[in-house]
């Protein structure tokens, strides 16, 4: 399968590379230092499920290798129109652009530029940090759920699957994406955010009390606007999600922390913002989420860390 990974961060480049390694044509999309050191020198990733250094191809120019079958769209949120109009026409007819993107809104966005028969939505499972250019930790997890937004399973989902599931990578092919898309948005509209605000890993989020608390309550708040938004999401869904995170994620670096340090835009809307807007359209009150909103906006625009 003809693959592009739009936007080879950490969490691109970590897919792509697992895909290439099984045997997949694929081509990353990347820019600046990260893109000449896998040019230069291929991918070299440190994981969990075993390490990986191998060469694949990479541009900052994707028509170059167009057309492609699948579009993995990994771009940051806030570049989504601009991704997109760097992809124009380089879809075959009958292929996919999977967005893995935080939040819920990318689907709809990416539907109104390209048709909503050519999207489809997915969940990036994975714990990722790009620790120099070109180089990857991978510290957790490693999957991707996705599915059809009509909830068929079409013949290319399922190609698509088999695709992943050679690679190692398919977490599961599922009917209600958009319901899969709030529930991640539960974990990363609390813990990526306060731990982007604190500058704290995961770990140390937890095992402070009132952190607890507010971790609670913003995913509280996340739950009940997703099932107003129609999403089939309970609240033994934030317990789950604690003990996982106690369990298997207490080491990591959240993306929107890490975006902070290396200076980049903050990802706010497409986690906080998207909570706040789609509670005021439900008339839902989401005071906690609104705050950690209103920070975030606040700490987007001033001078960022070095890391």
């Amino acid at each position: 399968m003809k693959i592009l990974v739009m936007g080879a961060g950490a969490v691109g480049a970590y897919f792509g590379a697992r895909l290439r390694a099984a045997g997949e044509d694929v081509v990353l999309c990347a820019r600046g230092e990260h893109l000449r050191a896998i040019r230069e020198h291929g991918l070299d990733i440190t994981s969990i499920r075993g390490d990986l250094k191998i060469e694949i191809t990479a541009t900052d120019t994707p028509r170059d290798f167009a057309p492609y079958d699948l579009i993995l769209f990994c771009v940051k949120a806030y570049d989504t129109d601009a991704a997109a109009r760097a992809i124009e026409g380089c879809l075959k007819p009958g292929g996919a652009i999977l967005t893995i993107q935080n939040g819920v809104e990318n689907e709809a966005n990416l539907a109104s530029i390209f048709g909503r028969d050519a999207v489809m939505g997915g969940n990036a499972r994975v714990g990722v940090e790009i620790v120099e250019p070109g180089k990857i930790a991978h510290l957790s997890t490693g999957h991707i759920d996705f599915g059809e937004l009509d909830g068929r399973e079409s013949e290319r989902a399922k190609a698509i699957a088999a695709v992943f599931q050679r690679a190692g990578i398919l977490g599961q092919l599922v009917p209600d994406i958009m319901t899969l898309r709030w529930d991640k948005l539960v974990w990363n509209g609390a813990l990526n955010t306060v731990a982007t605000l604190t500058r704290r890993r995961v770990g140390d989020i937890l095992d402070d009390p009132e952190s607890m608390k507010l971790l609670r309550t913003l995913m509280k708040e996340i739950v009940e606007v997703a099932r107003a938004d129609g999403a089939q999401i309970s609240e033994d869904r934030i317990d789950a999600y604690i003990a996982h995170s106690q369990k298997n994620l207490r080491g990591l670096k959240t993306s929107t922390q890490q975006d902070l340090e290396h200076g980049k835009s903050l990802e706010y809307e497409a986690l906080s913002g998207a909570v706040v807007r789609a509670a005021r359209r439900h008339g839902l009150s989401v005071p906690a989420n609104e705050t950690i909103y209103a920070l975030l906006r606040l700490l987007d625009g001033a001078p960022k860390l070095k890391s």
